[in-house]
């Protein structure tokens, strides 16, 4: 089930293969394997890289996805990188990346909840 509060979902621990880089995680508050890379330019990337997990990570590309769809950001574009980098040091080093306003989340897969019409949408 989704957490619309984006404050991470406690995970079952795996076994970590041994020689896996380890950090101790910002958003799970433990020691978990690392990023394999730097994931983003700059100073922001490497701090990322030295204190954000695998896990914590795939947490912030679900909800970049969110954010370049409610936003309708271009990843190619300077200034959407700049509110996506921005957004990325809020999400791991802020108090929480927040939910864009007016933001409403999808109902679960196979739900039956009331959906919006189009005006094409016949009655």
């Amino acid at each position: 089930m989704a957490n619309d509060s984006c404050e991470p979902t406690p995970i079952p621990s795996e076994p970590v293969k041994p020689g896996t880089r380890m950090v101790h995680c910002v958003k799970f508050d433990k020691e978990m394997p690392g990023l394999d890379r730097v994931p983003w330019k700059g100073e922001l990337g490497q701090r990322v890289y030295e204190k954000v997990s695998k896990e914590a990570w795939k947490l912030w590309v679900e909800y970049s996805k969110m954010l370049m769809n409610e936003y309708r950001l271009n990843p190619l574009d300077p200034n959407s990188q700049k509110i996506m980098g921005e957004q990325m040091e809020q999400f791991f080093f802020g108090e929480g990346a927040k939910l864009p306003e007016g933001y409403v989340a999808p109902k679960a897969k196979g739900s039956t909840g009331p959906r919006l019409r189009s005006a094409a949408t016949p009655r």
